[in-house]
């Protein structure tokens, strides 16, 4: 189970008053310089979400919902406005301060699964480990195999992706996204390339994650999927509708 695995793996986002919301986007704004002129992709976006949610973020293609996402995991940074997660001032990190806050705080699942191809599962898995070190190394192997029976995979460990089906592979990057115990997944379109059966299961395993309290949120444009969040959010012309 989950439960077995959790350790106290930052003191960025644990320490911190659990009656505040865990995620504070305050009047963000987002512009990008197009050759039509300035693109405003998010126009004042005011949002909290607290821990333990499950929020699915819909809008049409171009309505700034993957923008928003990129926002929380300081992919990119906001033109303006502030986002604070865990009372950590995100807008305000360096580039190698929100490399390091990023692997300890956030597990990402992406719509391409961006797993390394030359590198087997239990490897991929542990890369996280090793990257932020948080994790004693002699652990780690352990922990990255544990992750794989979470998400039913244990005998692929030394398969590389391109042995795997897609559900397979975007169960390997969930096992990753977990690898240093983040308190928050973030993902974007995480079941964009899955037959509706492989994605059913993709979201009954949040679900379950969120009944062991993480905090997950969902870019997705699959209406039935959005239902299942805990709370849905709609997003259009950059502001949240």
């Amino acid at each position: 189970m989950l439960s077995n695995l959790n350790d106290p793996a930052s003191s960025y986002i644990k320490t911190v008053n659990d009656q505040k919301p865990l995620i504070e986007f305050i009047n963000i704004v987002k512009t990008f310089k197009t050759e039509a002129g300035i693109f405003p992709a998010l126009r004042g976006v005011n949002l909290s979400i607290d821990r333990g949610e499950f929020v699915s973020i819909m809008g049409k293609s171009g309505s700034g919902k993957s923008t928003l996402i990129n926002m929380l995991t300081g992919i990119d940074r906001p033109s303006q406005g502030e986002i604070y997660v865990a009372g950590t001032p995100v807008h305000q990190l360096s580039e190698s301060e929100i490399a390091k806050w990023r692997g300890a705080n956030l597990g990402v699942v992406f719509q391409f699964f961006q797993l390394l191809p030359t590198l087997t599962l239990i490897e991929n898995i542990r890369l996280p480990m090793d990257f932020c070190d948080i994790f004693p190394r002699s652990e780690r192997t352990d922990r990255a195999m544990a992750l794989l029976e979470l998400v039913g995979l244990a005998r692929e460990a030394n398969k590389t992706p391109a042995r795997l089906s897609g559900g397979q592979q975007q169960r390997a990057a969930i096992a990753r996204a977990l690898a240093n115990d983040p308190p928050i997944i973030a993902t974007d379109e995480p079941t964009g390339n899955l037959d509706s059966a492989t994605a059913s299961q993709v979201i009954e395993l949040f679900e379950g994650l969120v009944a062991q309290g993480k905090t997950i949120i969902m870019v997705t444009h699959d209406s039935e999927l959005a239902q299942r969040a805990s709370r849905k959010i709609s997003i259009a012309d950059g502001q949240i509708v």
